[in-house]
C-alpha cells in the first residue's frame, strides 16, 4: 500500500527512473526524508547506498528480476528512514530481523524498500497455518518416474529457504504467528550457525567455515561429501504480529532468540499527514486531519482497552482519494467502508466509535450526500484502455470517473433481464464504483440478502468475467493459489487455481464466503490485495503490472524471457469483491472481522430490503404472485425483522429475499395454497425449538395468516399415486415419467404410501417442476443414498482422487456424474458433514458453478462450455435432493438448515401421523391384531413426543416400529412386551431412563414387565338362587277406564338463541390400566377442571363419553381411545355458585341421527334445557312452557333441605337416541314429551301424582305414584287401539305375591332402574335356569340383586317375577365416611348409580364400602383399600356377584354436602358398550370397565398373547441327523442298573437321540420311556432372584453409606428426607436436562482434522506429495485447541428469580404455588451441578421486603443435599414472615440491568411469579418492558399462581416466548428445561 503511495505508476514516474539510472554512474543521487538522508554514491570500489551515517556496498544481482522495484519514492517519511538505517545495521552485523507491528503493509513496504535501496534479490514466504517443511527446504518433484529433491538454482521449482541461504538472497517471512509450532523449528540452525540438513542428504555450512574447509580439502571432495556453502549474503527479515494481543501462536523462544527485534508502528501523524496530503491534494487539510485523528484515536490503547479493533489506518489513503474526487461525499459513509462499526461492534463498541466521530466533527452522514445510482458506463475515446468512464448521480449534479473495467463490452445500468433494480441497490452499486476506483471490496449482508446478485450486476456493468470462488473452513493455502498435479507421463506439476487465473487474466474474483475461511489462510492474500505481487509455491512470481513494466523496460527482457524466468503480470483490471455474513457480535468464534481483515477491503454493508423495494423485486419477478398473498408475506418479514426479540430475528433470517422470492413463484403457479403452508414450510416451523415455534404463530396470527386447509378436508383429498401413459399422478399434480438409460440407478423402494407422506411427495413434485432443488429435513428417515460423513472433504465431495500406473487419476464423484448426466443426486446425513463442506453446494445451486479439485469447471449455461476443455455444462434436468436431520438435540450434527437452507427449497418430513402410521404398519404386520398396532403407535407418538421436550434423549422413529411388526407378523406367538425389548433394551441400562419408557409403555396398555399370571380379578361370590317371588299384572279395559284416560296437548317450542360458545380442545392423557396386572379396568384418565368443581353425570352415545359438571357448568366430550377432549364451559348460562346460593344439577341426553354429536343439557331446580352442538358451539334454549320454567332457587338454606326439595323437575332420555325426551315433575300430574327434530313438545295430563318414570318400550312407560309407590302402565294411543287420538291410557299394575295368591297385593317397592330393552332368549333362558322365550325387563330394586320380570310389558297376562334376593336390602346414604362423616342427608340421592347390560346379563351398581361384604372379598389380615366406591356386578349368566374397587379420587371438591347430595358414592356410572362400564368421580377421573364375561375372556387372551410366553420356559435345541443306520426292530433295551443318561445308538432303555430302544428323541422305539434324565433349566425368575442374606448385605451397605455421607455433610435423615422428597419430584427433569447439557459438552469438544501430520490416515489431497516421497500427508483426528489471541469462552449467566412472597405461602395449600417454585429451584440447582465452567448462575427472591433477596450467589452455589435444602428452607421461611407487597417489576429490572453489565456468552433472567400483578398496580405493558430492555438479555416469565384467567391474560401481553403458564406441578421443569434447551443450549 504505500509502495502505491509512494510511486505512481504514469509515465512520467518511468521517465525519471530512467534518467536516474542514467545520470547515476556520473553523480550521486539521493531519497529526502526530513532528518535522514539515502544517498547512492557512485565511487571506484562500486557503488554504495549511505542511510544517514550507514554505508552499505552494493553488489551486482545474479537474478535482477527478483530484487524489488518501484517500492521507493522521491521522499521517504522519516520514520521508515530510520526503520532502514537500523535494518542496514543489522544487515552489516549479519543478524536476522524481526519487524513486529499492527496489521497492514506498512512492515512489508519497510522490508521491500531496503532490499530496493541495496539491490538484494528476495525470496518471500507468507506463512500460513498450511506451511510445512518441505515448503521451506526441500519438495520432492517426480522427473521421468524418479523423485528429485529440487532447490538447485538453474530450476525454478525449487524452496525459498534452501535457495536463499545458497544465493545469498533475503529471505522474507511474513506471518510467523500463522505457521503452527512444529514447522519454524527447521530454521533455528540455519538462522543461528547458517547450517541445515536437507533431505537429499546434503548439508549447508556457512560461508566462513566452508571457506576454512576448502583451504585443506579440495572442492571436488567437499561436492562429493555433499557440503554446501552458505552464503555470507544470506540474511532472514521476518515479519509478525504481536502475540498475544493479536491472534496466533507466540514466537518458540529458541527462534525468537535468534532475531533482532524492530518495532515498527504506524507512520508518525505528521509523516503519515503529509502522505495523505498528497494523495488527496483537493481534500480540505481539516478534514483529513480530522479523519486521520478519529482513525489514530481509534488505534490507541485506551480503545484496545474497549475491545475495540485497530481502525486500518493505512487504508486512510484510499478513503481520502474517493474525497479528492468526490467532496461532496460523507465522511462518516467512508469511515464505515474503512471500519464498518455498526456491523461489527455491540452497543457500547458503537457508541464509543460514534463519540470519537462526534469529537471530530465526523458525524456528518446525515448531512452530506450519497452516489444514488450509476447513471451511465462508456468506453472508448477519451478513456484509459482498460477502464472505463462512470458517472454517478449525487445529489444535484454527476460525477464521471474512470475505473477499472473487464474485457467485455460494459452494460448499461438496469439494462438486466434478470436484476431488478431498486433504489437501495443503485446506491450500493454507485458507492462500489466509488470504492473499486482505489481497492478491493467486501459485501457484508445476512444470507439470501442479494449480496451475489449484485455482485453479478456490478461484473456486467463493467463488462468482467466473474471467477466465482467458493471458500470453506478447512479451505488450505494451495486451495487458494496452486494446486499439484500429475501430467501423463506421471511427473508432478502445478495448476494454477482459479484465483491466480483471475488475477493473470484481469477478471473479477468472487470470495464467497470469507467468514467461513480460517483467517492464517487468508492471509496469504494480504500481499495480493494491498500490492497486486504473490508468490506461489512452484517459484513463480505474479507482480504488479507498473512493476512488472519496470522490469522488463529495466531488463530490457521480452515478455516470453520474463515468462522463462516465472515472472508474470496482474492485469491491471483484477479485482476482488468478497463475500460474506455479518460477524456474531459477542461471540468468540464468529467474529471473523478483525484488525488483519479491515485492512484488506473497502466493506459495503448490505441490508435487508425496505418493504417496497422488496415488494418491487418480487413483482418483477413474479408478476402473478397474488396480491394479498404477497402482502401478508412482507409484513410478516419486516415486522420479524424489525423486532428486538432475537427470537424472532432468528426466524427472519429463515425468510431472506431469496427465500421470499421462492415462496412467491410457488404461490404464483399453485394460488391456491395457503400463506401459513409456505411460511412454516420455509422456516421449518416443525422442528423449531417451541419458543421459537409460538413465536412465529404470535407472528403469523398478528398477520391474520391462517392455515386455510381443514384437517377432515385433507383426509377427504386424493393424496394416491398413480403412474398412466407415462404421466405420474401425485394427487393434484401431474409429471412426465422418465425413460432412464441406467435403469439400475433408479430406485427401488418398498414404501407403503399414507396419506401424509403423499402430501409432502405432491410438495415435492411442485418444486421439483418449478426447477428447485430440494432439502428434506426430519427425525430419522429410511434413506438409501450417498452418505455424507463427518470425515467428508471438500475434495471428496466432488472428486475422488486414486494412483493409476503412477498418474493421479481424478474420479468424478456422485455430484459431478449426476451434473453431467442430468440425474438426481440425492445427498444423505447432509448435517453430519462440516457445514464449511456442505457449503460447497452454494455456488453450485445458486449460480450453477463450481471448480472441481481437478482444475475442471462445471457451469450452467451450455454456450459457455463449447469449445472449452475441462469445462464441464450442467444437465438441464439435474436436481438435488439433500436429506438432513432435524437441527438441533438430540441429533447434534451440524444445522445444514441454518447454513444452507434459503438455497432450496424445505420440506419437513415428520413422523406419520398416528392414522397413516398404522395404514402403514398394517401393511408390514396384516396378520398384527389392530388392538397391538394402535398401542405401538400410541406409545412410541408419546416417546416422539417426549424426545421433542427433551425428557428422553433418543427420538424414536417409525423404522423401530416397523421392525417390531415384522417381528410379531412372523413369530405371532411371541409377545409384544418381549418384542419391544428389541428396542428398548438399549436403555435397559439407564435406570432413569427406563423409568419413563416403561411408564409411557404401560401408560399405553404394553404389558413389558407384566407376567401370565398377574391377573388379579375382582374375588366372585355365589348369587342365591333365583325365585319367583310374584306378579305382576297390567290390568284390562273396564267401565271405570275412561277415568284413566289422559289427554294430549301439542305445541310448538320456543327456541331462543343460538348462541356460540367457544369448544376447548385439551389434550388427554388416557392410561391403559392393564400394565403390569389384567384387572376389570380397561383405562383411565383426568378431566382437566379446576378442584372445586363437580361431576354430576355422565352418560355414552356411540363410543363418545359425554360428561356434565355442575360448579360451574361445562359438558366434557371424549371417545375411548381418542387423545383428545372437547370441553364447552356455560358460564353465562349457569352462574357460578357462591356459597350454596344455588347448586344446579345437569342430566345430559344424547341425540341420534341426524343429530348425532349433538346433547340435551337438563337443570332439575330451573328446568332449564339447552340444546348443544359441540362442533359448532352453538347453543339453543328450549323453552317447554315458560310456566314450567322457574328460576333458580335463591333461599339462605340449602335447597335440598327444604320442604319441597324433592319437588325438582325430571328427565327421562332412554330413547334420546330416537330424539325424543320426556320430562316430568317430582308429584306433578303431567308429562312432557319433547320431540327434538319436529320441535313440539306434548304434554300429557295424569290423574295421579307421579314419583318417578321409567320407559321400558317406546310406548309403555311405567309409572309410579308419588305417595302410594303404585304402579301404571301408560301406553301410547296408536299402539292401544284407542278411537280417540291425541289420548293416552292409563293401566294400573298390580303387584301379588306368590304365597298370597291371585288378588293378594304385596308392599310395592320403588325399583331403581328398569332396563328399556329385554333380555335375549339365551340369557333369560340362562338367568332362569330354564329354555324360556318371553318379553322380559331387567328390574333393580333395593332388596334384590336383580329381579326379572316375565312377560312384561307386552304380554296381558301376570307377569311373572323372579328375583335374586338380598340377604339385607340397600340403604340409602354413605354411612361413615373419611371425607364426609355420618350420613346426614334427606331423601334419596340425585342419581341412582345402576346400570343394566342387557347383552351381557348383567346388572352394575356402585355401592359405599359400607354396603359391600368385605369381610367376603378380602382376607381378615388385609387392609381394604381407600376407594371411591365398589362396583357390584351381577352376573346372571354365571350366577355369581363380584365387587370391584374404584380407587378413591385424588382431589375432592371442598362441597362435601352438595357431593353427598348427588350420588351415594364419589362416582357416576354409564353403560358402556355391550359389556362395560364408564364410571367417573367427583373430581373428574374417568375409568373405563369391562365386565362381561365374555369380553372380559377375550381380552384376557389378547393380554396373555402380548406378553407371550415367559422368557424362562425351557428351550431345547435339537439337531436333526442322518445317523446311516436303519431301524431293526423295536426293543425295550437294556436297563441300566446306574440309571446314567445315554445318549445315540440302540443298545439302552430311557437314551435319547437313538434307535430302537424306548427312549426320547429318538426312531424306531416300541414307545416313549422318559428316565429321568431332564435337563432342568433355572427358570429367570429362580435366575433374576438374589438370595435373602445377598440383598440384606446389599441394603446394609447402602444405609451405611448414605448415613456416613449424612455425617460427612452434618445432614440429618429427617433433613434427608425433606430434601428427597422435594428433589424426587423433579428427578427426571433434571436427569435429562443433565443428559442434554453433556450430549452438546461433548459436541463442544468434537475432534477436528490436524493435517500435515506424519501419522494418521491418508490426506487425499496429499497424494502427490506421498508420491514423491513426503512424510507430512497424513491426517489425524484431534481436539482442535482454540486458537492463541482468540478471545476466552465465557460461561452463560443465568439469573433465577423466585418469588417468595407473603401470597406464595397464603395459596400454597390452594395451588401448591410454594412448593413448585421450590421444586424449580431445586432443578436448577441440581442440573447446573458441576456444570459451573459453562453456566455461572445465581438465585435470588423478591417479596415484600425487597426485590434482591439473595438465596445463591455465584461465586458460592450450594455442593451438596444440605447446602441446597438450606435454600429452600430459606425460601419456605421467608415467604411465611415476610411483609405483603410485590417487587416482581423492580426485581426483573434489577437483574436484567445487573446482568447486561457482565461479561458473559448469553444472559439470561428467569422470573418465577404469581400473575397477581395487577393487584398492585403493575401495568402488563411496563413488565413487558422490562422484559425486552436489555437486547443481549433473554428475560422469561413463569406465573406459577392464578386468580381466574389473570395468568393467561398476562400471557397474551408479554413477548411471544417469553412467557409461560405453569398451574400444574410438574411444568415449571418442564419450562425451565425447555428453555434451556431452545435457548441457552442451541449456541453451546
Amino acid at each position: 500500500m504505500y509502495s502505491r503511495m509512494l510511486i505512481r505508476g504514469t509515465a512520467a514516474a518511468v521517465a525519471a527512473r530512467r534518467i536516474r539510472y542514467i545520470v547515476g554512474p556520473v553523480m550521486s543521487k539521493g531519497l529526502k526524508c526530513g532528518g535522514l538522508e539515502v544517498k547512492h554514491l557512485n565511487s571506484s570500489t562500486g557503488d554504495t547506498v549511505t542511510i544517514g551515517d550507514i554505508k552499505y556496498q552494493l553488489k551486482t544481482p545474479k537474478n535482477p528480476e527478483l530484487v524489488p522495484v518501484n517500492h521507493t519514492s522521491e521522499s521517504l517519511p522519516q520514520a521508515v528512514a530510520q526503520h532502514l538505517r537500523w535494518i542496514m545495521q543489522k544487515d552489516l552485523l549479519g543478524q536476522d530481523v524481526f519487524l513486529i507491528g499492527p496489521p497492514g503493509p506498512l512492515r512489508r513496504s519497510v522490508a521491500m524498500q531496503y532490499l530496493e535501496l541495496t539491490k538484494r534479490e528476495v525470496e518471500y514466504v507468507a506463512l500460513s497455518r498450511d506451511t510445512t517443511e518441505s515448503d521451506l527446504k526441500q519438495r520432492r518433484e517426480i522427473r521421468s518416474g524418479t523423485a528429485f529433491y529440487i532447490d538447485q538454482a538453474f530450476m525454478s521449482r525449487v524452496q525459498c529457504a534452501v535457495r536463499a541461504a545458497t544465493e545469498g538472497r533475503i529471505l522474507v517471512l511474513e506471518g510467523l504467528e500463522k505457521a503452527e509450532r512444529n514447522v519454524l523449528p527447521v530454521l533455528n540452525n540455519l538462522l543461528e550457525n547458517r547450517e541445515m540438513q536437507l533431505e537429499d542428504g546434503r548439508f549447508l555450512v556457512s560461508a566462513q567455515r566452508y571457506d576454512a574447509l576448502l583451504q585443506e580439502h579440495a572442492k571436488e571432495e567437499l561436492d562429493a561429501w555433499k557440503i554446501v556453502r552458505v552464503s555470507e549474503d544470506f540474511r532472514v527479515i521476518a515479519l509478525g504480529l504481536p502475540v498475544p494481543r493479536y491472534k496466533g501462536n507466540p514466537l518458540d523462544p529458541p527462534l525468537r532468540s535468534r532475531f533482532q527485534a524492530r518495532d515498527v508502528y504506524y507512520l508518525p501523524f505528521k509523516d503519515h499527514l503529509d502522505l495523505l496530503y498528497q494523495a488527496g491534494p483537493r481534500v480540505p487539510a481539516e478534514r483529513v486531519s480530522q479523519l486521520l485523528s478519529c482513525a489514530t484515536t481509534l488505534c490507541s490503547q485506551e480503545s484496545a482497552s474497549l475491545g475495540l479493533p485497530d481502525f486500518p489506518v493505512d487504508s486512510l489513503s484510499a478513503a481520502v482519494q474517493v474525497l479528492d474526487l468526490f467532496p461532496m461525499v460523507s465522511t462518516q459513509q467512508l469511515i464505515l467502508r474503512l471500519y464498518p462499526y455498526q456491523t461489527m461492534l455491540g452497543t457500547e463498541g458503537r457508541t464509543a466509535v460514534e463519540g470519537v466521530l462526534r469529537r471530530f466533527e465526523l458525524l456528518d452522514g446525515t448531512r452530506q450526500a450519497s452516489p444514488q445510482a450509476v447513471v451511465c458506463v462508456e468506453q472508448g475515446q477519451g478513456v484509459i484502455p482498460g477502464k472505463a468512464a462512470v458517472t454517478l448521480g449525487i445529489a444535484d449534479t454527476t460525477v464521471t470517473i474512470q475505473v477499472p473495467a473487464g474485457q467485455r463490452a460494459p452494460r448499461p445500468a438496469n439494462a438486466s433481464a434478470t436484476f431488478i433494480s431498486t433504489p437501495s441497490h443503485a446506491r450500493m452499486l454507485a458507492e462500489m464504483m466509488q470504492s473499486h476506483l482505489v481497492k478491493d471490496i467486501c459485501l457484508i449482508g445476512p444470507k439470501g440478502c442479494g449480496k451475489s446478485a449484485i455482485a453479478r450486476e456490478f461484473a456486467e456493468i463493467l463488462g468482467y468475467s466473474t471467477e466465482p470462488i467458493m471458500l470453506y473452513q478447512d479451505m488450505t493455502a494451495r486451495d487458494l493459489l496452486q494446486q499439484r498435479y500429475t501430467l501423463p507421463n506421471g511427473d508432478t506439476a502445478w495448476r494454477p487455481a482459479p484465483l491466480v487465473s483471475a488475477a493473470r487474466e484481469g477478471k473479477l474474483a468472487v470470495l464467497d464466503g470469507i467468514h467461513r475461511v480460517n483467517l492464517g489462510t487468508l492471509a496469504v492474500l494480504s500481499r495480493l490485495l494491498h500490492e497486486r505481487e504473490l508468490t506461489l509455491y512452484d517459484g513463480s512470481r505474479l507482480l504488479r503490472w507498473d512493476r512488472y513494466r519496470a522490469v522488463k523496460e529495466e531488463l530490457h527482457l521480452t515478455d516470453q524471457q520474463l515468462q522463462d524466468r516465472c515472472v508474470f503480470p496482474v492485469h491491471p483490471a483484477f479485482r476482488i469483491v468478497a463475500l460474506a455474513e455479518p460477524p456474531v457480535v459477542g461471540s468468540s468464534s464468529q467474529q471473523w472481522l478483525g484488525p488483519e481483515v479491515l485492512t484488506m477491503f473497502l466493506f459495503h454493508t448490505v441490508g435487508t430490503l425496505a418493504r417496497d423495494e422488496e415488494a418491487a423485486i418480487i413483482h418483477g419477478t413474479t408478476p402473478h404472485v397474488p396480491g394479498e398473498a404477497m402482502e401478508q408475506l412482507l409484513q410478516l418479514t419486516h415486522n420479524l425483522r424489525q423486532t428486538k426479540d432475537p427470537t424472532a430475528q432468528s426466524l427472519a433470517s429463515s425468510l431472506s429475499t431469496r427465500q421470499l422470492l421462492r415462496i412467491c413463484r410457488r404461490l404464483s403457479q399453485y394460488p391456491e395454497e395457503s400463506v401459513a403452508h409456505a411460511v412454516n414450510k420455509a422456516c421449518l416451523s416443525r422442528f423449531l425449538p417451541s419458543l421459537a415455534r409460538s413465536s412465529l404463530q404470535k407472528n403469523l396470527s398478528d398477520c391474520l395468516i391462517e392455515e386455510r386447509t381443514d384437517p377432515a378436508a385433507e383426509q377427504k383429498e386424493d393424496h394416491t399415486c398413480v403412474v398412466r401413459d407415462g404421466i405420474l399422478t401425485l394427487g393434484r399434480i401431474s409429471a412426465p415419467v422418465y425413460s432412464p438409460e441406467e435403469k439400475t440407478k433408479v430406485p427401488d423402494v418398498l414404501f407403503y404410501d399414507n396419506a401424509q407422506h403423499m402430501m409432502v411427495m405432491e410438495d415435492m413434485l411442485k418444486d421439483f417442476l418449478l426447477g428447485e432443488h430440494l432439502l428434506l429435513v426430519g427425525n430419522q428417515v429410511n434413506k438409501t443414498n450417498h452418505n455424507i460423513r463427518q470425515d467428508t472433504t471438500v475434495q471428496t465431495l466432488t472428486l475422488q482422487p486414486s494412483v493409476r500406473d503412477g498418474i493421479i487419476v481424478y474420479e468424478d464423484s456422485p455430484l459431478v456424474r449426476a451434473v453431467k448426466q442430468g440425474h438426481v443426486l440425492v445427498v444423505d446425513e447432509a448435517d453430519k458433514a462440516p457445514t464449511n463442506v456442505t457449503c460447497i453446494l452454494k455456488t453450485l445451486v445458486e449460480s450453477g458453478e463450481m471448480v472441481l479439485a481437478d482444475g475442471r469447471r462445471i457451469v450452467s449455461d451450455p454456450l459457455d462450455a463449447v469449445e472449452r476443455p475441462g469445462v464441464i455444462a450442467m444437465h438441464p434436468d439435474f436436481r438435488m435432493i439433500v436429506l438432513a436431520n432435524r437441527p438441533g438435540f438430540p441429533f447434534l450434527g451440524n444445522n445444514f438448515f441454518g447454513a444452507l437452507g434459503d438455497i432450496f427449497s424445505c420440506h419437513a418430513v415428520d413422523n406419520p401421523k398416528p392414522q397413516a402410521e398404522f395404514s402403514m404398519l398394517k401393511r408390514y404386520g396384516p396378520d398384527v391384531p389392530d388392538v397391538v398396532l394402535q398401542k405401538l403407535v400410541a406409545a412410541f407418538g408419546e416417546l416422539r413426543t417426549m424426545a421433542d421436550q427433551g425428557t428422553i434423549s433418543y427420538p424414536y422413529s417409525t423404522r423401530e416400529v416397523v421392525n417390531i411388526v415384522k417381528h410379531l407378523q412372523k413369530f405371532p406367538e411371541e409377545g409384544l412386551a418381549n418384542v419391544v425389548g428389541n428396542v428398548f433394551d438399549f436403555d435397559s441400562y439407564n435406570k432413569d431412563t427406563r423409568e419413563v419408557l416403561v411408564t409411557a409403555l404401560h401408560k399405553h396398555g404394553i404389558p413389558i414387565g407384566a407376567k401370565p399370571t398377574s391377573v388379579h380379578l375382582a374375588k366372585e361370590l355365589p348369587l342365591p338362587d333365583c325365585k319367583m317371588v310374584g306378579y305382576w299384572t297390567v290390568t284390562q279395559e273396564s267401565s271405570t277406564c275412561r277415568n284413566l284416560l289422559c289427554p294430549t296437548e301439542s305445541r310448538r317450542i320456543d327456541i331462543k338463541g343460538p348462541v356460540f360458545l367457544r369448544v376447548q380442545g385439551y389434550p388427554l392423557e388416557r392410561h391403559e390400566a392393564r400394565a403390569l396386572n389384567f384387572t376389570e379396568e380397561r383405562a383411565h384418565w383426568q378431566i382437566p377442571m379446576n378442584e372445586a368443581n363437580i361431576i354430576c353425570d355422565v352418560t355414552t352415545a356411540n363410543g363418545v363419553i359425554y360428561v356434565a359438571s355442575c360448579n360451574p357448568v361445562g359438558l366434557y366430550a371424549m371417545r375411548d381411545g381418542a387423545d383428545e377432549l372437547r370441553c364447552i364451559e356455560l358460564y353465562d348460562v349457569f352462574p357460578r355458585s357462591i356459597s350454596a346460593v344455588w347448586q344446579p344439577f345437569i342430566t345430559v341426553a344424547t341425540l341420534g341421527g341426524p343429530l348425532d354429536g349433538q346433547v340435551v343439557l337438563h337443570e332439575e331446580q330451573s328446568n332449564t334445557v339447552l340444546h348443544l352442538d359441540l362442533v359448532t358451539g352453538a347453543v339453543r334454549r328450549l323453552v317447554l312452557s315458560q310456566a314450567k320454567e322457574e328460576g333458580p332457587v335463591y333461599k339462605n338454606s340449602t335447597w335440598w333441605n327444604t320442604k319441597d326439595s324433592q319437588s325438582g323437575y325430571r328427565i327421562c332420555r332412554e330413547f334420546a337416541h330416537k330424539n325424543w325426551l320426556l320430562f316430568y315433575k317430582a308429584d306433578g300430574t303431567w308429562l312432557d314429551v319433547l320431540d327434538v327434530l319436529q320441535g313440539q313438545v306434548h304434554t300429557i295430563s295424569l290423574p295421579i301424582s307421579l314419583r318417578a318414570v321409567f320407559l321400558v318400550t317406546e310406548d309403555h312407560w311405567l309409572l309410579i305414584e308419588s305417595k302410594t309407590d303404585r304402579k301404571f302402565l301408560l301406553t301410547k294411543p296408536t299402539h292401544m287401539g284407542t278411537e280417540e287420538p291425541g289420548v293416552c291410557q292409563l293401566h294400573t299394575v298390580s303387584e301379588e305375591g306368590i304365597s298370597t295368591g291371585f288378588g293378594t297385593s304385596s308392599e310395592p317397592a320403588v325399583p331403581h332402574e328398569v332396563s328399556s330393552e329385554q333380555l335375549p332368549n339365551e340369557n333369560l333362558s340362562a338367568a332362569l335356569g330354564q329354555k324360556i322365550v318371553s318379553p322380559n325387563r331387567l328390574v333393580c330394586s333395593p332388596s334384590a340383586y336383580a329381579d326379572i320380570v316375565v312377560g312384561f310389558p307386552e304380554l296381558l297376562s301376570p307377569s311373572e317375577v323372579y328375583s335374586f334376593k338380598r340377604a339385607r336390602s340397600l340403604t340409602e346414604g354413605r354411612g361413615r365416611d373419611l371425607f364426609f362423616g355420618s350420613s346426614h342427608r334427606s331423601g334419596p340421592a340425585k342419581r341412582v348409580n345402576c346400570v343394566t347390560l342387557v347383552q351381557a346379563n348383567q346388572v352394575v351398581r356402585a355401592l359405599p364400602p359400607t354396603q359391600v361384604p368385605l369381610g367376603d372379598i378380602y382376607p381378615k389380615d388385609v387392609t381394604p383399600p381407600m376407594t371411591a366406591a365398589y362396583l357390584e356386578v351381577t352376573d346372571l349368566n354365571s350366577k355369581n356377584v363380584k365387587y370391584i374397587p374404584v380407587p378413591r379420587t385424588g382431589s375432592m371438591s371442598p362441597y362435601t354436602a352438595w357431593i353427598s347430595k348427588l350420588s351415594d358414592t364419589d362416582v357416576v356410572i354409564a353403560p358402556l358398550g355391550s359389556g362395560g362400564v364408564v364410571t367417573v368421580d367427583m373430581g373428574g377421573y374417568v375409568r373405563l370397565w369391562e365386565t362381561g364375561l365374555d369380553k372380559l375372556q377375550r381380552s384376557l387372551l389378547e393380554w396373555r398373547n402380548m406378553i407371550g410366553s415367559e422368557d424362562g420356559r425351557p428351550i431345547q435345541i435339537t439337531v436333526q441327523r442322518d445317523s446311516g443306520l436303519d431301524a431293526n426292530s423295536p426293543k425295550h433295551g437294556k436297563t441300566d442298573p446306574n440309571n446314567a443318561p445315554h445318549i445315540g445308538g440302540n443298545q439302552w432303555a430311557g437314551a435319547t437321540g437313538g434307535r430302537d430302544t424306548a427312549g426320547l428323541g429318538g426312531k424306531g422305539g416300541p414307545y416313549r420311556l422318559d428316565a429321568g434324565h431332564k435337563v432342568y433349566q433355572v427358570s429367570q425368575e429362580e435366575k433374576d432372584a438374589v438370595p435373602e442374606h445377598v440383598k440384606r448385605a446389599a441394603r446394609e451397605m447402602a444405609e451405611k453409606a448414605f448415613k456416613e455421607r449424612l455425617k460427612e455433610i452434618a445432614m440429618s435423615e429427617y433433613d434427608a428426607d425433606t430434601y428427597q422428597r422435594i428433589s424426587s419430584a423433579v428427578r427426571r427433569q433434571v436427569q435429562s436436562l443433565r443428559i442434554i447439557l453433556d450430549s452438546l459438552q461433548a459436541k463442544g469438544k468434537e475432534r477436528q482434522w490436524l493435517k500435515n501430520q506424519a501419522l494418521g490416515e491418508l490426506d487425499d489431497a496429499k497424494i502427490i506429495d506421498g508420491l514423491t516421497g513426503e512424510k507430512a500427508i497424513y491426517k489425524r483426528r484431534e481436539e482442535l485447541e482454540p486458537e492463541l489471541g482468540s478471545p476466552q469462552q465465557k460461561p452463560k449467566r443465568l439469573r433465577l428469580l423466585a418469588d417468595i412472597s407473603g401470597s406464595m405461602y397464603r395459596f400454597n395449600g390452594v395451588d401448591g404455588r410454594l412448593e413448585r417454585s421450590m421444586e424449580a429451584v431445586c432443578m436448577v440447582m441440581e442440573a447446573l451441578e458441576s456444570y459451573e465452567h459453562k453456566f455461572k448462575y445465581d438465585i435470588t427472591g423478591h417479596s415484600g421486603d425487597g426485590f434482591n433477596i439473595e438465596l445463591v450467589t455465584c461465586d458460592k452455589v450450594p455442593k451438596n443435599n444440605k447446602h441446597r435444602l438450606k435454600v429452600l428452607k430459606t425460601m419456605h421461611a421467608h415467604s411465611q414472615f415476610c411483609m405483603s407487597g410485590d417487587y416482581t417489576l423492580e426485581a426483573t429490572e434489577h437483574a436484567v440491568r445487573e446482568l447486561a453489565c457482565e461479561e458473559a456468552d448469553e444472559h439470561f433472567v428467569i422470573v418465577l411469579s404469581d400473575a397477581n400483578l395487577e393487584r398492585y398496580g403493575i401495568n402488563p405493558e411496563r413488565f413487558a418492558r422490562v422484559l425486552t430492555a436489555e437486547p443481549q438479555v433473554h428475560a422469561f416469565a413463569i406465573f406459577i399462581g392464578s386468580l381466574g384467567d389473570q395468568a393467561q391474560r398476562l400471557q397474551r401481553t408479554l413477548p411471544a416466548g417469553r412467557s409461560f403458564v405453569a398451574m400444574d406441578t410438574k411444568q415449571i421443569p418442564q419450562i425451565l428445561q425447555q428453555i434451556f434447551t431452545s435457548t441457552v443450549l442451541s449456541s453451546a
